[in-house]
């Protein structure tokens, strides 16, 4: 087996965890966290597929922005609830 097959299974595999624990996490922080690693995974499974460019997208739009919106909007919400 070629080695960049292994590692893309590997990968596959630890997206699939990290997705269940996300979707059984108790805690909502817990949760955007495990999501944004599943995206940051997912660049670099696309990194492996030599795909620089959906890599680099992906782990700035779909790991970065988008955990630090889950996360100002989860501020937001626990301040207007006190």
């Amino acid at each position: 087996m070629d080695v960049n097959i292994i590692l893309a299974l590997f990968l596959a595999v630890i997206m699939i965890v990290v997705a269940v624990a996300a979707l059984m996490a108790k805690r909502v922080r817990t949760a955007v966290l495990a999501a944004g690693l599943v995206s940051l995974v997912a660049s670099i499974m696309f990194l492996l597929l030599a795909a620089p460019d959906v890599a680099m997208t992906e782990a700035a739009i779909g790991s970065g922005l988008t955990t630090i919106i889950f996360f100002y909007v989860l501020n937001k919400i626990r301040r207007s609830d006190v």
